[in-house]
């Protein structure tokens, strides 16, 4: 059992008639870092290069639900979340995702930060996202296997995972709202991964 604040109860229950109570039970069991990178490496023969969208603490499980929908839509092996203040793998997240959440890797870790060393140590780049970045999310190579780091619902990423990661883009925005929703920014970026790929297979 933990406590957390009523907007956190209202989000996880997705209503506010929760009494203060909320019990969160598993749509589908996570798998772990090595669930995902056996299928990363299983598309190596097929020519594909590793591409995992790892998750800062998104807590609305509409968010996640979308994430691992555009995930699976843009092609990555894997989505990894942290087991503390994320969203977990709920019936709300599986009715967001559109069944996406039956066909894709989706790993809950401990530590993210470790886990981004551990994917660093396989041979990953990961590229966060800030909207403080002075570089372009076009800018990355993504031709390489690579990770995709996106921070929570307006906190962005944390200190230390800012830090792990090799290169830190923004996507550029104009007017006056300068962030976008977690799950449109991992559209832009993944899709552009994908677009990249695919110019390079033609070459």
């Amino acid at each position: 059992m933990r406590f957390e604040e009523r907007r956190q109860l209202d989000r996880l229950a997705d209503s506010s008639e929760h009494q203060g109570i909320v019990a969160l039970v598993a749509s589908r069991a996570a798998g772990t870092l090595d669930d995902i990178l056996a299928v990363a490496n299983a598309g190596t023969g097929r020519g594909e290069k590793g591409l995992v969208v790892l998750l800062d603490g998104v807590e609305d499980p509409h968010n996640l639900g979308a994430v691992i929908r555009t995930a699976l839509a843009a092609g990555a092996h894997g989505v990894v979340i942290p087991e503390r203040r994320a969203a977990g793998l709920t019936d709300t997240v599986a009715r967001a995702s559109a069944g996406a959440l039956a066909h894709l890797a989706v790993a809950k870790v401990t530590n993210l930060v470790r886990t981004m060393e551990e994917l660093k140590e396989a041979g990953y780049w990961l590229v966060g996202l800030d909207e403080h970045a002075e570089k372009s999310y076009t800018e990355v190579d993504f031709s390489l296997p690579v990770g995709i780091v996106l921070g929570g619902e307006g906190k962005g990423l944390h200190e230390l995972t800012r830090k792990r990661c090799d290169f830190v883009v923004s996507l550029p925005t104009t007017g006056p709202v300068k962030s976008l929703n977690v799950s449109v920014a991992a559209g832009v970026v993944l899709f552009e991964v994908l677009r990249q790929r695919r110019f390079a297979s033609r070459k």
